[in-house]
C-alpha cells in the first residue's frame, strides 16, 4: 500500500466502511457509518476519498454554507490513515475540497480542530489557515476547539 500512488475521488457508498475504519483509529468520538452515509447523501459534492490499491487511505467530508451575505466552505471531518501519512494525501484532499468550494463561490473555508491536536493545527497553518477564535467545550469530552479559516478573497 505504501508504494502505490493514491487517487482522490468523490466518496461512494462502498468507500464508507474504509472511511469508518479511519474514523475509529483517528478520533475519540468517531462518526459511525450511518452518519457518514447521511453526509454522503446530503453533502456528497464535498466528500472526497484518497485510495490506493483498493484501500481507503484518507477522506475529507465538507459542506457549503450560504449565510445570505457570504458563502463559506466548511471542513467538517478529515483524517488520513496511519499508513498513508506523510505522502501528501492530506494536502491533496484539502486542495481538492477547496477547489470545489471555490467553484461553488465560497469566499473562505472554516474548520474546527481540537485544542490538543497541535500537529493538525500546524498542518492547517501550512495550508494557509489562520486561528480565528476558540470555542469552549466544543467536543463531547468538553475539550475546546480552535476555529480556523482560510480566505480566498
Amino acid at each position: 500500500m505504501m508504494a502505490e500512488p493514491f487517487q482522490i475521488h468523490r466518496a461512494r457508498v462502498h468507500d464508507l466502511p474504509g472511511v469508518a475504519a479511519i474514523e475509529q483509529v483517528s478520533f475519540p468520538d468517531p462518526w459511525d457509518e450511518s452518519t457518514l452515509a447521511w453526509i454522503l447523501e446530503y453533502c456528497g459534492d464535498y466528500f472526497f476519498v484518497a485510495s490506493a490499491g483498493g484501500a481507503v487511505g484518507g477522506f475529507l467530508a465538507g459542506a457549503c454554507e450560504d449565510t445570505g451575505e457570504q458563502v463559506y466552505g466548511h471542513i467538517c471531518n478529515f483524517a488520513v490513515a496511519p499508513g498513508f501519512r506523510q505522502r501528501g494525501v492530506g494536502r491533496q484532499l484539502v486542495a481538492r475540497v477547496e477547489q470545489e468550494f471555490l467553484v461553488t463561490g465560497a469566499s473562505a473555508v472554516q474548520l474546527e480542530v481540537r485544542a490538543s491536536n497541535l500537529p493538525a493545527q500546524t498542518f492547517y497553518r501550512r495550508c494557509g489557515y489562520q486561528d480565528v477564535f476558540t470555542i469552549p467545550g466544543y467536543y463531547a469530552n468538553g475539550e475546546d476547539a480552535h476555529m480556523m479559516m482560510r480566505w480566498f478573497r
